[in-house]
């Protein structure tokens, strides 16, 4: 018998169902009308209210699982800085960056602070269980080591 800590306990459809529709929602930015109408060519009848709950209820399962699947980042990291121009007036942008050039987190400041770029390069690493190799910061002509 299922338990009613199930997230799918007392619905109608299969899991399976209910997670394509979900991803197609928000993976496809689609709207409810139209995963409604992708379904019912699939021989799925559900209107586009209960997939607005279904999206709703379980968008967080689905996200984690998301989480899961993403690659780690490398054990090298960079913060590069580069000067950008946005209406007119100079900007600093600030990215970490890891080995394969995935970008880890970006700040743009409108005037170059570096104890304030070192804070935000230790940001990103917060939220790990485990420490990166190698960090490097490149400054243009300022050059440091953690």
């Amino acid at each position: 018998m299922t338990s009613s800590s199930d997230p799918h306990y007392r619905h109608r459809f299969p899991a399976e169902i209910i997670y394509h529709a979900v991803w197609l929602y928000h993976v496809f930015s689609l709207s409810l009308r139209d995963v409604e109408l992708i379904l019912a060519e699939r021989g799925v009848a559900v209107s586009y209210e209960t997939l607005r709950r279904w999206c709703k209820k379980f968008i967080a399962s689905f996200a984690e699982r998301l989480r899961r699947r993403r690659p780690r980042p490398g054990d090298k990291w960079h913060m590069d800085e580069v000067f950008i121009r946005i209406q007119g007036v100079q900007h600093y942008l600030w990215r970490a960056v890891d080995q394969d050039g995935g970008v880890l987190d970006i700040l743009i400041q409108a005037r170059r602070d570096a104890q304030a770029a070192k804070r935000f390069f230790k940001r990103p690493l917060a939220g790990l269980h485990y420490e990166p190799r190698r960090e490097v910061a490149r400054l243009g002509i300022l050059r440091w080591r953690f």
